[in-house]
């Protein structure tokens, strides 16, 4: 009876048996509340096909769709103390960036990549929300530091795509301290006369908003996203004023100046690779500030940021710092023109 049992009836069962539905096959939209087809939904970069709401979008599957044929090299980041602080609260840190880090498979909230798009060469460290609300600790202050020594070694762009929370509490004042170290980390950046692109998803909330996430070249935004410091009710409960319905939205952010182009994602790569055209094809032309004096090094190893003027004090090179400047600001009064703004609006250059 033992090929009965362990054989026939197993098969007829598989045959005949209620297949088991996975229970991510459907997605309800956060503004519709309609449901949608995951496979459908990936297809879109998690874009509603409904109401064009932006959901979250996972780490790897941005990287794919930002870079050149979804192709990159992943940067390693520095090791950091895991619980410097040894702090508890309902549940050990620990114990909790433990859990996280097998749930999403990652070490921290920051994942670091380098390769093109549109054929220029780009370094983008990417948020995770998933991953402790994306909040900023050592490893991700580590992480952006490290995207920039990368960018000014290789001579790219640098792209930073924040989704968080905010410091990360566990760490106290060492998650505060990211903030000037990160700040310190873009300015380098900027000083080697490289184009650094801030694209801010939802949620840019916190000390990330307050710090890096706010100083780019050009920002980008997704629509819908959630863009502040502090909490909508917080700011109510301060001003003792009722806030506009769409206020820290990018749409909202962009009216005021703060956001350069709110892109949708299906436009994002073709958006990137005309700016980093505009920005680096006129950035190559002053050879003699890029490349040259103006360059910011390395020191140690790499393991170390050296933020010492360009030692060309001259006049000519003085002449030249000018002339690149003038020409980044022209070209954002031309990438502008592009995204048909308003001719009367100058923001960026002023």
């Amino acid at each position: 009876m033992n090929w009965l049992t362990n054989i026939i009836r197993p098969r007829i069962r598989s045959l005949v048996g209620a297949k088991e539905v996975p229970d991510n096959l459907w997605q309800k939209c956060p503004g519709c509340e309609n449901l949608l087809f995951t496979r459908d939904l990936e297809a879109r970069f998690n874009v509603c096909s409904h109401c064009g709401h932006h959901l979250r979008l996972p780490v790897k599957q941005r990287l794919n769709m930002l870079f050149d044929d979804g192709k990159y090299e992943l940067i390693e980041l520095p090791k950091v103390p895991s619980d410097p602080l040894k702090f508890r609260d309902s549940k050990k840190y620990a114990d909790r960036l433990r859990d996280t880090q097998a749930k999403t498979g990652l070490k921290d909230a920051i994942t670091v990549a380098a390769g093109t798009v549109g054929g220029q060469k780009i370094v983008i460290a990417v948020f995770n929300f998933n991953f402790m609300g994306g909040s900023m600790g050592m490893a991700v202050g580590e992480g952006i530091v490290r995207a920039s020594e990368e960018a000014v070694s290789r001579r790219a762009a640098l792209m930073i795509v924040p989704s968080s929370g905010g410091a990360r509490m566990q760490e106290g004042i060492l998650s505060l301290m990211q903030m000037p170290r990160t700040m310190i980390a873009v300015e380098r950046v900027k000083r080697a006369r490289l184009p650094y692109i801030v694209l801010l998803t939802d949620p840019t909330t916190g000390g990330v908003s307050a710090s890096f996430a706010m100083v780019g070249d050009i920002h980008m935004a997704e629509p819908g996203a959630t863009i502040g410091f502090a909490g909508r009710r917080v700011i109510e409960e301060t001003v003792r004023e009722t806030l506009p319905k769409d206020f820290q939205t990018a749409e909202y952010l962009r009216e005021h100046g703060m956001v350069d182009m709110v892109v949708p994602r299906a436009e994002m790569r073709e958006t990137l690779a005309r700016i980093l055209r505009l920005l680096m094809d006129r950035g190559a032309s002053q050879g003699d500030v890029i490349g040259g004096s103006g360059k910011a090094k390395a020191t140690g190893g790499g393991k170390s940021l050296s933020l010492n003027p360009p030692a060309n004090t001259s006049s000519q090179g003085q002449l030249a710092a000018k002339r690149a400047l003038r020409q980044v600001r022209a070209a954002k009064r031309a990438l502008e023109n592009l995204e048909g703004k308003e001719s009367g609006r100058t923001r960026v250059g002023q």
